[in-house]
C-alpha cells in the first residue's frame, strides 16, 4: 500500500515542499530511504521503528521503501522522522486520517515515540503557508517560532500517537497562539546600558554616529581601555527592530538550531562576538549545504570582531563582499545560496603587538618593524570599508574614580532613532535605509556640499591621502552628524569632525 504525507525541508533559509512517499510491499524484509538523504535521514530508520513499537502500534515486517521527492535535491536533519513514521503507520492500515493533503508535518522521533526540535521551523510555516496548506504540526519546542505566521494554524504534539490523535480527529485541539507581549517590538530588553561606561565621551560620541548612520567603526587602544564594553552597548542604542527585520533573523536563527526555547520572535538586535581562530567558513557560512555563518547571525545587528588583526587573512578579505552589499553569497558544487549579512561592523585592536604603544602608563615593548607589520595585516580595502576609526585612550585616574552615571542607552538612542526618522523621509522613494548604504550617485544627488565645506574636503583629502572610497564615507559621516544636529546641509563642522573620524587612513597607517 503506498501512501503519502506532506513534509518540509530548508535551503538557505527558506523552506521548500517535500513529500514523503512510502510504499510497503510483499519481499525479504528491508527499510530503505531515497531521494539523496544524509545520514541523519537514514538513521530515522532506526527511530522510526523503535518510536512506532514504543507507541503502541505494530512495525511491518516486509519490504518498506521511503522515497522523498524531489529526489534532486539532498535532504539533511532529522525533521522527516514523524512523516516517515506516520506514512508507515497509514500505508499499512494502522490509523485512517483524512485530508492529510491538508497539513505539513516535521519532527524528529526519540526512541520512545517524544518529539523533538528541529531547525527552521518559521521558514518551513511561512513556506506551508505559502502552498496553500491548512496546517503545520510541530514539536512543542517549535510551537512558538512557528505561530508567529499570522493566518495559519500551527498544532504540537507530545509524541507519535497524540499526532495520530490530534490528525485522526481532524484538527479539532485548539492551535498554538502567541501573546502581544512575546511579539512586542517596541521595548527591546538589554542587559547593558551605556550609562554603565566611564569617560569615553568621544568614543561615545563616535558610537552614536555609527548607530544614527549605519557606520561601521575600528576601535583603536590599549588592554583594559574599555572597547569591548563599548561594543557590547552598542545594540542598545540602535533602534527597535520592526517586524520584518524581527522575522528576518528569527529565521536565521531557526535555521541554526539557535533559537531559545519557547522563543517567538529575536526582539533584540543581535550582537554576534566570534573568536579570532574562527574559520572561514564559520564567519561567512559554509557546508556541503551552505548555513548561515556569524555574518548572517549578525544580520539587522552588530558583528564585534575583537583582536582585529588576529583574524586570519582569509577572514577578513571575505568580509568584503557583506560590508558593502549586505549578502553573502556561498558557492558549493551541489548549490550555491545567498544569506542576508546586513550588519554593523565593531571591530577592535591593539596599537601594536603588546597592545601599548603611545600608552602614556606602560612602556612599549615591541620594534618598528613589528608594529608595521602588525598594523598591515589589515589591508586598505578592508579599512576603506570601515567608516569611523577611533582612538580609545586609557581612562584616567579621575575618570575611573568617578561615581557619576553616564547618559543613558534611552536617551542616546532618542537622538539615533530622530536621526533616523530624518533618513527614513529623505530616502523614501529609494532602496536606501541609512546614510551609510549610500552609493556614489546618491551622494552627488543627496550631499550637495558648498565651495566651502567642498574646499575644506579637498585639502583633507590631499592631506590623509584619502581613497575615492575613503572621500565617499568622509560625506556620508558628515550628513549623518548634519542629521543628529537637525540640519538640512552639510555645513564645514560637519565635514571637520567626519574627517577625524579617519585617522587610520594609510598615510598615517603605513
Amino acid at each position: 500500500m503506498l501512501a503519502r504525507i506532506n513534509s518540509a525541508a530548508v535551503l538557505g533559509i527558506d523552506a521548500y515542499s517535500v513529500q514523503v512517499e512510502v510504499d510497503i510491499s510483499r519481499g525479504l524484509r528491508s527499510f530503505t530511504i531515497v531521494g539523496l538523504p544524509d545520514a541523519a535521514v537514514r538513521e530515522s530508520r532506526e527511530r522510526v521503528e523503535s518510536a512506532i513499537r514504543n507507541s503502541g502500534f505494530e512495525f511491518p515486517l516486509e519490504r518498506i521503501t521511503v522515497n522523498l521527492a524531489p529526489a534532486d535535491i539532498r535532504k539533511e536533519g532529522p525533521s522527516f522522522d514523524l512523516p516517515i513514521a506516520l506514512g508507515i503507520l497509514v500505508a499499512t492500515g494502522q490509523v485512517s486520517i483524512e485530508d492529510l493533503d491538508e497539513s505539513v508535518l516535521i519532527g524528529e522521533l526519540s526512541l520512545d515515540g517524544h518529539l523533538r526540535r528541529v531547525a527552521g521551523a518559521l521558514p518551513v510555516a511561512l513556506g506551508a503557508r505559502s502552498w496553500g496548506q491548512r496546517a503545520l504540526v510541530v514539536p512543542p519546542d517549535n510551537g512558538k517560532e512557528a505561530a508567529v505566521v499570522d493566518d495559519f494554524e500551527v498544532y504540537t504534539t507530545q509524541n507519535l500517537y497524540d499526532c495520530v490523535c490530534l490528525l485522526e480527529k481532524g484538527f479539532m485541539d485548539e492551535p498554538v497562539t502567541v501573546s502581544d507581549e512575546e511579539l512586542s517590538l517596541d521595548a527591546p530588553a538589554y542587559s547593558v546600558d551605556f550609562s554603565d561606561v566611564k569617560g569615553q565621551q568621544h568614543v561615545k560620541r563616535a558610537l552614536e554616529i555609527a548607530a544614527a548612520g549605519g557606520h561601521n567603526v575600528i576601535m583603536i587602544g590599549p588592554p583594559g581601555a574599555g572597547k569591548t564594553m563599548l561594543a557590547r552597548r552598542m545594540p542598545t542604542i540602535l533602534p527597535a527592530m520592526s517586524l520584518e527585520e524581527s522575522l528576518e533573523v528569527t529565521k536565521l536563527y531557526s535555521v541554526s538550531g539557535l533559537l531559545g526555547q519557547d522563543t517567538a520572535l529575536v526582539t533584540t538586535r543581535p550582537f554576534r562576538y566570534p573568536h579570532h581562530t574562527v574559520s572561514t567558513a564559520g564567519l561567512v557560512g559554509g557546508g556541503s549545504i551552505p548555513k548561515p555563518g556569524e555574518v548572517s547571525l549578525a544580520h539587522n545587528g552588530v558583528l564585534f570582531l575583537d583582536e582585529l588583526p588576529e583574524f586570519t587573512h582569509g577572514a577578513l578579505e571575505v568580509l568584503r563582499q557583506p560590508l558593502e552589499d549586505g549578502t553573502v553569497t556561498i558557492a558549493r558544487a551541489q548549490t550555491t545560496l545567498t544569506f542576508p549579512a546586513n550588519f554593523q561592523l565593531i571591530a577592535a585592536m591593539n596599537p601594536c603587538p603588546c597592545g601599548y604603544y603611545t600608552d602614556p602608563q606602560r612602556q612599549c615593548s615591541c620594534s618598528p618593524g613589528e608594529i608595521s607589520r602588525y598594523r598591515k595585516r589589515i589591508s586598505g580595502p578592508l579599512l576603506d570599508r570601515i567608516d569611523i576609526h577611533i582612538e580609545v585612550p586609557r581612562l584616567t585616574p579621575d575618570e575611573l574614580m568617578d561615581r557619576q552615571p553616564g547618559e543613558s542607552s534611552a536617551a542616546v538612542r532618542t537622538r539615533v532613532i530622530a536621526a533616523r526618522q530624518r533618513q527614513r523621509q529623505r530616502f523614501a522613494n529609494t532602496k536606501f535605509h541609512s546614510n551609510a548604504q549610500m552609493t556614489s550617485r546618491a551622494l552627488r544627488h543627496f550631499c550637495p556640499l558648498s565651495d566651502e565645506v567642498g574646499s575644506l574636503l579637498r585639502t583633507a583629502i590631499d592631506q590623509f591621502a584619502l581613497s575615492a572610497r575613503a572621500h565617499d564615507r568622509v560625506i556620508k559621516l558628515a550628513r549623518t552628524i548634519a542629521d543628529l544636529e537637525g540640519s538640512d546641509d552639510i555645513h564645514v563642522p560637519h565635514i571637520a569632525e567626519a574627517v577625524q573620524y579617519r585617522s587610520l587612513d594609510r598615510k598615517l597607517w603605513g
